[in-house]
């Protein structure tokens, strides 16, 4: 009766947040006495979930699943789960894993608990912190059924080393025809270094920019903090940035532990799109800027004079250092 989790993975390696869901369902296992499973898809190399806690690793390669497809990924968790006797599975919430964990859930006749950001109170009840309102508040869930699936919000629990003795095992489910009803042709990729989803730092420039020709600026900040770069919706709608990097309630969700918005006004579909970001730096002209209620902090100023001035501070601390 393994914890069950699925381990994403993109072009063959893991993404940050595989190791954040191991190190929750390591914690989860050591409190009811059970171990923790997880089951990969077309990934090269599955050692690295050992420093995480991971016990045995279901290892699936199929070229069929070389592209994603909700319901057959859905199927191949679910026979999985079914294999392993997983009474808890759990997932992320990337963009992937929010189609995929209704789905699971459903096939499984299992209760379904998204936004997750604590561990379980208890076992009997069962009951898990969820994130609510575009996280401005919190409930608590009671999950009654026997089997139960979880969806953990990124950067909610952390990233924790706990090594274990990883055993791997091939595992070939039975995947049908019908599985791929939507066939993916393409999947438009960011051009920056880091990418949003595994980002601890994102750097993100609004219309206050005022052209294309201006991201120089922000591309360079991304790179001396080892950032990811995005943008608001505006920007991407005059093409200014590809939508790759369009974040918001209405694009990619962020969670990173830095969010630095600049020229960003910060309108309310932006705002609750990045609010689980733990530290929320604003850099605008306008000191009326709704971006600053929310803000951790803020700087009243030109970009064009701020960012470089701060783009300056950095290399030299860096510098300093090394």
């Amino acid at each position: 009766m393994s914890i069950l989790i699925y381990a994403e993975s993109a072009e063959g390696k893991f993404k940050k947040v595989a190791f954040e869901l191991a190190s929750y369902a390591k914690k989860v296992a050591e409190s009811i006495g059970t171990t923790v499973t997880a089951v990969t898809i077309n990934t090269n190399d599955v050692s690295e979930l050992s420093k995480y806690g991971v016990d045995k690793v279901l290892k699936v390669t199929n070229e069929k699943l070389s592209g994603f497809s909700a319901k057959a990924y859905a199927d191949v968790i679910k026979q999985a789960a079914q294999k392993e006797s997983s009474k808890i599975i759990l997932l992320s919430s990337t963009t992937d894993s929010i189609y995929l964990s209704p789905l699971v859930a459903v096939s499984l006749e299992a209760g379904f608990a998204s936004n997750v950001v604590g561990l379980p109170t208890s076992n009997s009840p069962f009951q898990v912190r969820r994130n609510a309102f575009s996280n401005k508040a919190f409930n608590i869930t009671e999950i009654e059924t026997d089997i139960k699936v979880l969806g953990l919000a990124k950067n909610s629990y952390g990233i924790f080393e706990n090594a274990s003795t990883l055993t791997e095992e091939e595992f070939n489910p039975t995947i049908g025809e019908n599985d791929f009803g939507i066939k993916v042709e393409s999947v438009e990729k960011g051009s920056g270094k880091v990418s949003i989803a595994d980002a601890d730092i994102v750097v993100s420039g609004g219309r206050g920019l005022k052209g294309p020709e201006n991201w120089a600026m922000i591309e360079e900040l991304a790179s001396v903090l080892g950032a990811a770069t995005a943008c608001s919706k505006p920007v991407s709608d005059l093409d200014w940035r590809p939508h790759s990097e369009h974040v918001g309630q209405t694009g990619k969700p962020v969670a990173a532990n830095l969010y630095i918005a600049i020229g960003i006004s910060g309108a309310i579909q932006h705002i609750a799109g990045i609010n689980s970001s733990k530290v929320k730096l604003v850099i605008n002209i306008d000191p009326e800027a709704p971006f600053f209620k929310v803000a951790d902090y803020g700087v009243v100023g030109d970009a064009f004079d701020v960012v470089p001035r701060l783009i300056e501070k950095l290399k030299a601390f860096k510098a300093s250092q090394s």
